[in-house]
């Protein structure tokens, strides 16, 4: 099956970015975990900064989601037929860890074709169309947004919708990685599926406790968050601290691990371990630059965001350092894929031996002909007429 086209390319890139934008704020505003209506000037500014993170990531990952996807459909998946016949078989092919060997193509006679990802042109084209998609996040964000209180007279929809937009910007640059390096792409994926299940888990636990539907903070769950004991100095929670770290180290050195066996890809693997951190810290930085105008739940959040990117980095780092020492210990061998049969058997299958079924030349007596030679390669000799061996 040949892949999508460049119109079917922007095309998924748009929709797909939309469509995840609208399903991620959905479920958010669903469960509660965005709630702009408990956003006031007092007891709601944690809610109002917390929905904001939210808001920026949603976006950037909707970007990302809409230009992988268009780019995983646009490869190609097989060679069409007419391009297979009159390709010639070649005598022997070696498949690398970049090749892909075509199935549809006749018995013996498979092609080698490298999977390409279309050049930084192709990224860039696809990051733009996911951003174009998820600009329907900025609407989804600012319209309920209405219902927040601010201080100072400021429209809430409006500062919104900014937060969201320049999220837009962050997930384009972010998407343009992920098109680049597959690694990338497969952190990204995976940050973004562990965050809204952390997230659900955390919700989870404030209903069952008879806290209600909360809002939660992005990539934290504070269990027990009442026991003065899981708190260092009363603003530091370490046990969400070692699972934002465990998690994004973790991650990071599966996500790269496929990428990392292919010594052309090892350097884009070893870093990908930041890419999905790297947009979580920068929607923190940007809801709330300075750590003064937080509460004291949200500061482990801010803090441990940034160390979180290095924690992914040195998970894909481990992964790639221990992928090349493999690789100088036991180095891959290709694989020969032999030639295609042509339907005329080789010479040395039509050569018919003296004295098998269709010759007529019997075997020599005196060990001269063939009879003599398997004898002299068995170690016995021939004596007299009749066909009676002894050993040499």
């Amino acid at each position: 099956m040949a892949g999508l086209g460049w119109g079917g390319s922007i095309a998924t890139a748009v929709g797909v970015a939309a469509g995840a934008g609208a399903a991620q704020l959905g479920f958010g505003y669903g469960l509660g975990i965005i709630n702009w209506t408990a956003a006031d000037a007092t007891a709601g500014e944690a809610v109002w900064v917390a929905g904001l993170a939210w808001s920026t990531w949603i976006a950037g990952t909707s970007t990302v989601a809409g230009a992988v996807c268009a780019q995983r459909l646009r490869q190609p998946v097989s060679a069409g037929r007419d391009e297979l016949l009159a390709s010639p078989a070649p005598e022997s092919v070696t498949v690398g860890a970049d090749a892909t060997v075509d199935p549809s193509s006749p018995a013996g006679g498979r092609t080698a074709r490298p999977r390409g990802d279309g050049g930084p042109g192709t990224a860039v084209v696809l990051a733009l169309a996911g951003a174009v998609g998820a600009l329907l996040t900025v609407l989804l964000v600012a319209v309920p947004a209405r219902a927040a209180s601010l201080p100072g007279g400021s429209a809430p929809q409006t500062v919104a919708a900014c937060y969201a937009g320049v999220g837009l910007l962050v997930g384009l640059l972010a998407a343009v990685w992920a098109l680049r390096s597959p690694a990338a792409a497969t952190n990204v994926i995976a940050t973004v599926g562990w965050l809204w299940g952390l997230a659900v888990v955390a919700v989870l636990d404030d209903v069952l406790s008879g806290r209600g539907l909360t809002s939660a903070q992005l990539g934290i769950w504070q269990l027990g968050a009442d026991s003065p004991s899981l708190w260092i100095r009363d603003w530091f929670y370490w046990p969400g601290a070692l699972l934002a770290l465990g998690s994004a180290a973790l991650i990071g050195a599966l996500a790269a691990r496929r990428a990392a066996r292919s010594p052309q890809r090892r350097l884009g693997a070893a870093a990908s371990g930041a890419a999905g951190p790297l947009l979580v810290a920068l929607a923190y930085l940007l809801a709330a630059p300075g750590l003064t105008a937080i509460g004291r739940e949200q500061v482990s959040a801010h803090l441990v965001a940034p160390y979180a990117v290095v924690a992914g980095f040195a998970g894909s780092m481990l992964t790639a350092a221990l992928a090349q020492r493999a690789a100088h210990r036991r180095p891959d061998a290709p694989v020969a894929i032999p030639r295609q049969r042509t339907g005329a058997a080789d010479d040395a299958t039509t050569a018919q031996a003296p004295g098998s079924a269709g010759s007529n030349k019997p075997p020599e007596p005196d060990g001269s002909g063939p009879a003599g030679t398997a004898g002299q390669s068995t170690g016995q000799v021939c004596t007299g007429s009749l066909p009676r061996w002894s050993s040499a």
